[in-house]
């Protein structure tokens, strides 16, 4: 388990981190999400032991992050600029990884050549970025970790190839346990793997849930009636119409929301299922967060 409490980390009085509370449970897929500057980059790189925090406590399976060399065996992470040796190929690194995870198995190196159609003997500098991400998750999953910190992972690979990764990360989750953090904008592709969500901004959690209780608590709802006037007792987030037809977002139950709104007698009455993207976009402040239309 991966616990964050009142973790503060500052930056020339800038505070990335502003009192963050978070938890990680074993074996889900936890997904990280928020606008730029939020400080999502900055606790993955708490939890991967490269920053410590001014004050609070950053814990994996309860133990502190800093400077615990026998902790970060289990740990590994995948950033955006995935780090390398500048005249390093995939055989030089799958060389020096081994001498950092004891676990690291050479059974499913060999097995993953034919998944990464890549060259072992490349310079990995010469590589495109795609090709660069497919050497990390070769070497990452060779890592037998416990602990899988991803953060943008997939952007540069190809629909196919994502699958691809997914999927091992998946069956590691399944079979293994493995506990996964993946930080993203892609929150469509986040839909489909995550079982958890955390919704940060200014540097703390606003919003900790499993993604079906986000789904579940808030409805989108298509509505057209004789009048214009909403029943009294909805806790209405947003509303736009297209002639007659009005598209809400509430917060509530769905059941709940359906039947005070069928009390109207409508003339059109229909449920929509609600993305992470809009869950996302009204938890961090409504429709200050949406696309504003300006005209030049």
């Amino acid at each position: 388990m991966i616990e964050i409490k009142n973790a503060v980390k500052k930056f020339d009085g800038f505070a990335a981190l502003d009192g963050l509370n978070m938890t990680v449970g074993d074996g889900c897929v936890y997904g990280l999400v928020g606008p730029n500057g939020a400080g999502k980059s900055t606790i993955i790189r708490h939890i991967l032991g490269i920053y410590r925090q001014d004050s609070g406590e950053v814990l994996v399976d309860g133990q502190p992050v800093w400077e615990n060399d026998a902790l970060k065996q289990e740990i590994i992470g995948i950033s955006d600029d995935w780090y390398h040796f500048p005249q390093a190929s995939i055989r030089d690194m799958m060389h020096y990884l081994r001498g950092i995870y004891p676990q690291f198995s050479m059974e499913r190196y060999e097995k993953l050549k034919g998944v990464f159609d890549l060259s072992e003997k490349a310079l990995i500098r010469r590589m495109s970025k795609g090709m660069k991400k497919q050497a990390a998750f070769w070497l990452a999953l060779c890592c037998m970790p416990k602990y899988l910190i991803l953060d943008e992972p997939v952007d540069g690979l190809d629909p196919v190839m994502r699958r691809q990764v997914w999927s091992l990360v998946l069956a590691d989750v399944a079979e293994r346990g493995t506990t996964v953090l993946v930080s993203s904008h892609n929150l469509r592709e986040l839909e489909d793997v995550c079982d958890y969500v955390g919704i940060m901004n200014g540097g703390k959690i606003l919003l900790e849930q499993s993604l079906s209780a986000l789904q579940d608590n808030t409805v989108k709802v298509q509505y057209a009636s004789d009048s214009d006037e909403l029943p009294e007792g909805l806790d209405i987030v947003s509303q736009s119409s297209v002639g007659r037809i009005k598209t809400l977002i509430i917060r509530g139950k769905q059941d709940e929301v359906l039947e005070t709104l069928a009390k109207t007698n409508p003339l059109v009455l229909e449920s929509i299922p609600l993305t992470l993207e809009e869950i996302f976009i009204y938890e961090l402040g409504g429709e200050n967060y949406e696309v504003k239309n300006i005209i030049l």
